[in-house]
């Protein structure tokens, strides 16, 4: 899928019906006025001090005349129906679709990012649809879509939309999940995360200098805010992305796997996706299979109870098996459901109860 230009939403480009057109700009939640028509956003780790007339870090928020402003409210720039599996969640209503949606912008530079098109720029420079937060959920129901999804780039930039649509869906009885690297302060995530079901979160490495050298970011946030997620019972599933050559050593694979399970617990499901070249590491090569298996095995062996491989189309490890019997419970093919075996969240085989969130 090509972020950087209009997509496609069911088959039509929605182009007479939501046109192009300026509208009433939103204020940005969290910020302070500071000296000189400055101000000092608080949304992210950041807190970036923004000078009039500039963006934030993230492309996405900017100071005009001393108030910031969401650049990208009411305004995605990518639209689709997506299998809830391609999120990844794998324990989260499995063979159901999700409305997906994003506008430009990201708190982070990982040099890796498969969006960049849209992730790396402003809202202004993106070609985008007027949806407004009551447009997302009609369309969810239209379309007979019982989920939300706010992905593809990073949804901590579009917050205001992200959160307005979420409460919104919340009341017309539609859930909300998020694809997120999980970089934001703890005060924005607590007043979203009532509204929120369920998130992937990308813990992309364990270690700080990973994370400030290759993603532009901090990783004892990225936990806090995955602890903080537990502490609010929402569903979480967590995907590691191995870069050959930069976070692929085993012992980091298994303090990241030792402190999902300290910290979050063993039932937490984790990803491992294969690596392709692509944006500023295009000269690197893929992440072998044989990297991916062996994480996999560090994680089982450290207890962790339900693991996969990704980017890896039709491997047998994107199958969800039962912890205690060792059946298949449910069958996958890339983002497609097989078979699901899951009866009132348990095993039907050997009734063991498999976490996730199912009906």
């Amino acid at each position: 899928m090509n972020n950087k230009t209009l997509l496609v939403l069911f088959g039509l480009v929605l182009l007479c019906s939501v046109c192009i057109s300026q509208e009433k700009l939103k204020e940005a939640l969290f910020y302070e006025k500071s000296d000189q028509n400055s101000v000092q956003c608080r949304l992210c780790p950041k807190n970036c001090l923004i000078p009039e007339g500039r963006y934030g870090f993230c492309r996405a928020r900017k100071n005009i005349g001393g108030v910031l402003y969401s650049m990208g409210y009411g305004k995605p720039c990518s639209v689709a129906i997506d299998p809830i599996e391609k999120k990844p969640l794998f324990h989260f209503l499995p063979g159901t679709k999700a409305l997906s949606i994003a506008s430009a912008g990201c708190s982070l530079r990982c040099l890796f990012c498969q969006n960049w098109e849209i992730s790396q720029v402003s809202p202004e420079e993106t070609r985008n649809i007027n949806l407004s937060p009551d447009d997302v959920v009609k369309i969810a129901k239209e379309k007979n879509c019982p989920v939300i999804a706010y992905t593809y780039s990073e949804p901590v930039n579009f917050y205001e939309y992200m959160l307005d649509t979420a409460k919104i869906a919340r009341s017309a009885g539609i859930k909300n999940i998020m694809h997120t690297a999980g970089y934001i302060n703890q005060e924005p995530l607590e007043k979203l995360l009532p509204y929120i079901d369920a998130a992937n979160v990308d813990l992309k490495g364990f270690s700080p200098e990973y994370y400030k050298n290759v993603c532009g970011a901090n990783l004892e946030d990225v936990l806090r805010t995955l602890t903080i997620m537990k502490k609010h019972k929402v569903w979480i599933e967590i995907t590691n992305l191995i870069v050959p050559g930069y976070n692929d050593s085993p012992d980091e694979i298994k303090k990241l796997c030792l402190w999902i399970k300290t910290n979050l617990g063993p039932d937490i499901p984790v990803h491992f996706t294969r690596f392709y070249p692509v944006y500023k590491l295009a000269h690197l090569t893929a992440t072998p299979y044989k990297t991916l298996e062996d994480a996999y095995k560090i994680a089982k062996g450290t207890g962790l109870k339900y693991v996969y491989i990704g980017n890896v189309y039709n491997n047998p490890y994107e199958n969800t098996v039962c912890p205690k019997c060792g059946k298949i419970v449910i069958k996958r093919k890339g983002f497609e459901v097989l078979e699901n075996h899951i009866r009132k969240g348990k095993c039907q085989y050997c009734g063991t109860k498999i976490s996730g969130i199912w009906e």
